[in-house]
């Protein structure tokens, strides 16, 4: 498959990926390929009063499976010390991993609602006090850029995120919250109690997220490069 889609590729005139790691792959073989991140619209999920209404729990939003930690979350709240709710928004899972869920100690304090449409999940993440992105250390994800995380940041909820690599340069370099190793419950309470005890540092990293998207991580900025790589190639099919 590796040699079909080289030979592929070589017959197009550009190349658009999502990711940095995967640009970097196809340039092996391809004079012109641009990333374009999937970024989140600036305002989209956002609430318009401000960041002073009540915040409680934490949450989760997006597809749920062992592969994106769900087991470490429901895991974690049997060892948080705060009493903290686990907002779950994303397509049932399967049984068998129901099964396993609802034996959890911290199951209890999960809320499972389903999927939400996108309204929903604007008002989820004015209510919460941060934004779980704790997915293992595949070599999908560990590569990749998370857009629930920078959705979160978007609407201005600190991220508790996997401390891999690429994902801790952008909290870090932003302080838009807490990295931890994914595979450890006590180490993702840690954070869940330092946010929902500390909400003025939660805030701060909320609003530090939020003005890292108006700045850089949106889509309005990625369309734009889109949009010049579509001229450019428009214009060199007059030529």
């Amino acid at each position: 498959y590796a040699g079909l889609e080289s030979r592929l590729i070589s017959k197009v005139d550009a190349v658009v990926t999502a990711t940095p790691s995967i640009a970097d792959r196809y340039r092996e073989v391809h004079s012109n390929v641009l990333c374009v991140a999937n970024f989140p619209r600036r305002d989209e999920l956002l609430t318009t009063n401000g960041s002073e209404h009540p915040r409680d729990g934490v949450c989760y939003v997006g597809g749920i499976s062992p592969g994106r930690g769900v087991v470490e979350m429901v895991t974690a709240l049997w060892h948080t010390e705060t009493d903290t709710t686990l907002f779950l928004a994303g397509p049932p899972p399967s049984n068998q991993l129901q099964g396993t869920l609802s034996r959890l100690g911290g199951w209890e304090r999960v809320e499972a609602l389903g999927f939400l449409d996108r309204d929903g999940v604007r008002r989820l993440l004015a209510r919460v006090v941060a934004g779980l992105v704790t997915l293992r250390g595949t070599p999908a994800y560990r590569e990749a850029y998370p857009t629930k995380m920078f959705e979160y940041m978007s609407a201005r909820v600190p991220v508790i995120a996997s401390d891999f690599p690429l994902w801790k340069g952008f909290v870090e370099t932003e302080d838009c919250g807490i990295c931890v190793d994914p595979t450890d419950p006590r180490a993702i309470a840690q954070a869940i109690d330092r946010l929902v005890s500390n909400p003025e540092e939660a805030r701060a990293m909320g609003n530090n997220g939020r003005e890292a998207v108006e700045r850089e991580y949106n889509w309005e900025s990625q369309a734009s490069r889109l949009l010049d790589l579509y001229q450019s190639l428009k214009a060199q099919a007059r030529l």
